[in-house]
């Protein structure tokens, strides 16, 4: 797709429900979502209720298992092939379950972006995933807790802050009711925020790159 108004492809990596998707397919209707489409989403995990909300949206899904691909670096060889093969310009990890190697994120430098349910740098990185970030808060005592979008590298959850929003902790939280809480106020805002900012910047500067020629 080249033009002036031509919208970032974007490819989503979902492993569950998908409500971080379905945040992202709203924004899309919605129109706040603009310089970028949703044009496919991939799975990790057979029957992930988030291929049927993209279905439900008509979005083309894929999905690609390590047991399927053979392993780990072939898992991570077919989306690249994918991705490469669909021409897409940003990749939105969405409660994807897997850590990609250096060697896939390097080829997609500032090109992936995560969303993770705490004010890095708390309760992030290796082994900080769903429900453990909120249990390790909770145990912690934090007053505040959030979400963060950021960009991904070869360290979990350790590129690039874009966006961050903060959510109170209630004295009786429990890690359910704050997972919850922290999706609807921070996750399912700053993503699709962070996705039409990163988008936007993109095609920002192609217009420059354009305007040198």
């Amino acid at each position: 797709m080249e033009g002036k108004n031509a919208k970032k492809r974007i490819a989503v990596l979902v492993s569950g429900g998908g409500t971080n998707l379905q945040a992202l397919i709203d924004a899309q209707a919605k129109g706040t979502l603009k310089s970028g489409e949703l044009v496919l989403v991939i799975s990790n995990k057979e029957g992930a209720y988030a291929l049927k909300r993209a279905e439900n949206a008509g979005i083309p899904t894929l999905v690609i298992t390590k047991k399927g691909a053979g392993g780990a670096e072939q898992f991570e060889d077919a989306v690249r092939e994918v991705l490469t093969e669909r021409k897409i310009d940003l990749i939105v990890l969405a409660g994807f379950m897997a850590i990609l190697s250096e060697n896939f994120t390097k080829v997609f430098q500032n090109r992936i972006v995560n969303v993770h349910p705490s004010l890095i740098p708390s309760f992030c990185g290796k082994g900080f995933y769903g429900l453990k970030v909120h249990e390790a808060a909770l145990e912690k005592g934090v007053k505040v807790t959030g979400a963060t979008v950021h960009f991904v590298n070869e360290i979990p959850d350790g590129g690039k802050i874009i966006m961050q929003k903060a959510v109170s902790v209630r004295e009786n939280d429990t890690p359910e009711t704050l997972q919850k809480r922290v999706m609807r106020l921070a996750e399912w805002k700053i993503l699709p925020a962070s996705v039409e900012k990163v988008c936007a910047d993109m095609l920002n500067e192609e217009e420059k790159r354009n305007e040198r020629i």
